[in-house]
């Protein structure tokens, strides 16, 4: 089972400028006044939590570059006095383009921030007004050119196609512009609809498409063909990085499905053959935090068959490396081929997936109908 002996820590700053219209995420906007507060329950969670090694930390929301620089310094701070964190350790923070520039980006860098994901979505000025996005797209490219003036050289493009309306050709547009800015990263998402949304009220009513799922089965080859003629490696579903030394190493914990801490607000951990996640609304997170209670309000055991599939699930997400027999065997204490001996005979048939000697993997077919992988994998489904 897993062990908190060396893990992934994820800090979630929970506070926007404002909702996008397509987003679901556990952020608020107009909760400025509970920064402060917030930021005092982060702290006295770490403390708690504390001791253990920590090989990345992710500050990720939300948007955590709302916050004013002294507050993250304070959760840097009581990270590293809390925690044992790995000498050379990725340190990653979010930021969004209209919420930063190179003096708040300078500071960060300053913190030990070594990673920086921008939350670009997209480079056509129209697509961002129908995503509610904040910032135009010469303000993306702008934010890009502080980041490099504030020494970032590790940087991630975030980019969303399949979006309602959305043609291949404006997909390609975003995708070279993004390439002439020389990321290290790049983060490829389809839309998904959620729930509850602007954008899916808005789909409901009939004022925009629903997005085609072939057009974007063609904008993720397309993505595939161009960020690989431009040398990206192709190493998650949705990840391209060029060289193995700019894969996001705090993703891949999650990816080979190893222990890692959520603090915040509705942030979410795994160890030890548990799962928890705190309590979502940050003001009561807060007031709970700050009262001495505890802000758990989930909590379930993961027993060995489904930890054995979710490693299986996670791990077929990465396409070269995707699940290595050794690490399976040294993890579980059992042969991969003979655990799954039916599922990997009937999904290498179907063309879905690659087993050899070392590993397995997802076919390209696959990539395309990773669910119908996923599935086969995790106990009654």
């Amino acid at each position: 089972m897993a062990r908190m002996s060396s893990l992934g820590l994820y800090v979630h700053i929970p506070f926007c400028r404002a909702k996008c219209a397509y987003c679901d995420f556990n952020s608020y906007a107009g909760l400025e006044a509970w920064f402060d507060r917030h930021t005092d329950a982060l702290i006295r969670e770490i403390v708690q939590a504390g001791s253990a090694a920590v090989k990345t930390i992710y500050i990720g929301g939300g948007t955590p570059s709302v916050l004013p620089l002294s507050l993250l310094s304070q959760i840097l701070d009581a990270a590293r006095g809390a925690f044992n964190v790995e000498p050379g350790a990725e340190i990653s923070i979010e930021a969004n383009p209209g919420t930063t520039d190179t003096a708040t980006l300078s500071g960060l860098r300053a913190l030990g921030v070594n990673r920086l994901s921008l939350g670009v979505q997209s480079l056509n000025d129209e697509e961002l007004k129908l995503l509610g996005r904040i910032h135009a797209a010469g303000e993306a490219v702008e934010a890009f050119g502080c980041a490099r003036q504030a020494g970032f050289d590790n940087v991630n493009l975030d980019l969303i196609y399949g979006l309602p309306g959305q043609e291949v050709p404006s997909w390609r547009a975003t995708l070279e512009r993004a390439l002439a800015l020389q990321p290290e990263h790049l983060s490829c998402y389809a839309l998904s609809v959620e729930g509850g949304t602007p954008l899916a009220r808005a789909i409901a009513r009939g004022e925009l498409p629903e997005p085609d799922p072939d057009v974007a089965a063609d904008m993720y080859e397309l993505a595939e063909g161009i960020l690989s003629t431009a040398g990206y490696v192709h190493y998650e579903i949705s990840n391209w990085a060029a060289g193995s030394a700019f894969q996001c190493q705090h993703n891949l914990v999650y990816w080979r499905n190893e222990p890692y801490l959520g603090v915040g607000a509705g942030a979410h951990s795994w160890a030890d053959g548990r799962r928890w996640a705190n309590v979502a609304s940050p003001v009561e997170y807060a007031t709970r935090m700050l009262a001495e209670k505890s802000a758990v309000a989930m909590a379930e055991t993961i027993d060995h068959n489904l930890e054995i599939g979710e490693t299986m699930m996670m791990g077929l997400r990465l396409l070269d490396e995707g699940v290595e027999h050794e690490r399976f065997r040294t993890r579980f204490g059992m042969d991969l081929r003979r655990q799954f001996s039916a599922e990997l005979e009937e999904l290498e048939e179907l063309g879905l997936i690659a087993v050899d000697a070392e590993r397995v993997r997802l076919s390209e077919c696959g990539r395309l109908l990773g669910n119908r992988v996923f599935a086969q994998f995790l106990p009654d489904t």
